[in-house]
């Protein structure tokens, strides 16, 4: 085996994103940051800038499928991210993609609305990633809005998370930049308990990605072998530090700066 192939390869199923900020681009730069190679398949075409989307176009099912298992059947991918779908064919297809590869880590970033709130995923798509992706996940990550649009009898955070492990996933981090807490406050679930809360310094902007990031470094170092827990960890620190460096190109939300660490300033993860 060549020295390339030893790199490993997460497969990252997103959306485009034309200001950079999110989506397949953010999947990229977070997995070479965590010492990966992302094999983006395309979801889903949008039109957005840095303030909301403006529209979005799923991608054929068949589309999507050929362009997975073209690299499935060609290099050694080693775990899957699942960010935004756009349509239940899209999300059906990608559930037999990942049926057919049990042993390998699948990190789920919910994709249900963008930052500024607009809708990505009807109840129908909803309903289709709890019943197809969520049983196939290992780490489900959604923000505090989305974990109550997918477990919507629930009434707490915590209800939130047990009913969603209750549908089959390993793991459940639940962000709270949307809570309006003094500090940012992700939690971490596992087999009916909280297994751990991290608390983060609340920066001052809003910010464009940082639920793609999150996910994308996550699936590389699962990807890697790193446990659940350190992995979690690890993921939010390089996320928080890609905030930290963020920059405002546009009009709107703030993009993180995913190569912070190439700049010279910290290494990845570094505090």
């Amino acid at each position: 085996m060549n020295e390339q192939a030893e790199i490993p390869i997460v497969m990252c199923f997103s959306g485009t994103d034309p200001t950079g900020g999110a989506g397949i681009q953010a999947d990229i730069e977070a997995l070479a940051s965590m010492g990966c190679q992302a094999a983006p398949v395309v979801t889903a075409v949008t039109a957005q800038d840095s303030q909301d989307v403006i529209s979005y176009s799923p991608c054929d099912l068949t589309m999507v499928t050929e362009q997975a298992r073209a690299v499935l059947e060609d290099m050694p991918v080693v775990g899957f991210k699942i960010g935004l779908l756009g349509s239940v064919e899209v999300a059906e297809a990608v559930h037999t993609i990942v049926r057919d590869y049990p042993g390998l880590p699948v990190v789920t970033d919910p994709v249900l609305t963008s930052g500024a709130g607009t809708e990505l995923g009807d109840a129908e798509l909803q309903q289709a990633i709890c019943e197809l992706l969520i049983p196939q996940t290992t780490v489900l990550t959604p923000n505090s809005r989305e974990a109550r649009m997918l477990a919507h009898e629930a009434d707490t955070l915590d209800a939130c998370a047990h009913e969603l492990l209750d549908m089959g996933c390993e793991y459940v981090l639940i962000t709270g930049s949307h809570e309006h807490t003094p500090q940012v406050v992700n939690t971490l679930y596992t087999h009916q308990r909280q297994l751990d809360s991290f608390a983060w310094e609340r920066l001052p902007h809003s910010y464009h990605g940082s639920g793609c990031t999150l996910a994308a470094a996550l699936a590389g170092l699962l990807a890697q072998g790193v446990d659940p827990l350190a992995a979690a960890y690890e993921a939010q620190q390089y996320t928080w530090q890609a905030l930290r460096h963020g920059r405002r190109p546009g009009m709107g939300q703030y993009l993180p700066d995913r190569l912070f660490w190439a700049h010279g300033d910290e290494e990845p993860g570094g505090t």
